[in-house]
C-alpha cells in the first residue's frame, strides 16, 4: 500500500476518469534497506492468499497504537516496555509488507493506498508519542516535540514526491525500520538504566534520546528543505 504517486489535474468534470498518477522514484538507502527489500519480498510471496494489503495496513497501524498504549502502561509496570517492542515488530511487519504484497500481486491501488497508508501513519504517530508523553520515562513537551518534528519531516517528504516525483523513505541512512530498532534498543535499556547523566546531572535517558532525535529530525528538514528548494528554482528558473 506504500506505492507513492503524483497526479496531473484535468478538466473537473472529467477529474474521476481522467486522472493520472505517475509513481514516484522510492529512495531507500538506509543501513537495513537492502536485507529489508529481500525479506519482504520473501515474506510476500508465502502470505496467504487471504491476506491483503488491508489487512497488513490494519495490522501495522493497530501495532503502532498499541505501542503507545504499552508505554502508557510502563508508567506503572515497566515490563510493559518488553510487550512494546512486541507490538513495534509486528509494526513493522504490517507497515512495511503492505506495499511490497501489493506489487508482488500485481494488484497496487495507487491513490487508495498513498492515503490510507500515510493518514494511518499520522494517527499511530500521535498514539506512539502520546503514550510516550504518558510514559513517565520522558518530558511530555519532548515527545510532541518529536512528533512535530516527524510530522513536519513527512511534510517534506510529501511534497518533495509531489514536486519532485521522488518519495524520500530514509535520511542519512535512517529510514522507519532503523528507528523502531532503536525504539526497541531503547525499551530494553530502559528496564536497566532509566535515567543519564549528562555534565554531572541526573537526567530521564529517554529525555536524552528525545533531544537528540528531534534536533537530528529537524536538521534533516532544513537540508532537505534548501536542497529541493534549489533544485525546483533552477529547473523552474524564470529568464
Amino acid at each position: 500500500m506504500s506505492t507513492q504517486t503524483q497526479f496531473t489535474h484535468t478538466h473537473p468534470q472529467a477529474r474521476q476518469k481522467q486522472l493520472v498518477f505517475i509513481p514516484a522514484i522510492r529512495l531507500q538507502q538506509s543501513f537495513v534497506a537492502a536485507a529489508e527489500k529481500k525479506t519482504l519480498a520473501w515474506l510476500a510471496e508465502r502470505t496467504p492468499p487471504r491476506i491483503n494489503s488491508d489487512h497488513l495496513t490494519l495490522l501495522g497501524f493497530v501495532s503502532q497504537c498499541m505501542a503507545g498504549v504499552c508505554y502508557a502502561l510502563a508508567r506503572w509496570n515497566r515490563y510493559a516496555l518488553l510487550l512494546g517492542i512486541v507490538f513495534l515488530a509486528l509494526n513493522w511487519l504490517g507497515d512495511s509488507l503492505d506495499g511490497t504484497l501489493a506489487r508482488v500481486r500485481n494488484c497496487q491501488r495507487p491513490r487508495y493506498g498513498f492515503y490510507v497508508d500515510h493518514i494511518a501513519d499520522t494517527f499511530a504517530a500521535f498514539f506512539l508519542m502520546a503514550g510516550l508523553a504518558l510514559s513517565g520515562y520522558v518530558h511530555p513537551a519532548i515527545a510532541f516535540g518529536m512528533l512535530i518534528a516527524f510530522l513536519m519531516l513527512s511534510i517534506e517528504a510529501y511534497l518533495t514526491s509531489y514536486t519532485l516525483g521522488q518519495f524520500q523513505l530514509s535520511y542519512w541512512k535512517f529510514g522507519p525500520t532503523e528507528i523502531r530498532l532503536l525504539l526497541a534498543a531503547g525499551n530494553l535499556a530502559l528496564l536497566r538504566w532509566p535515567s543519564a547523566m549528562v555534565a554531572g546531572t541526573q537526567l530521564r535517558a529517554l529525555d536524552v534520546g528525545g533531544v537528540i532525535g528531534i534536533a537530528g529530525m529537524t536538521l534533516m528538514l532544513i537540508v532537505s528543505a534548501i536542497r529541493h528548494t534549489q533544485t525546483l528554482y533552477r529547473e523552474e528558473k524564470i529568464l
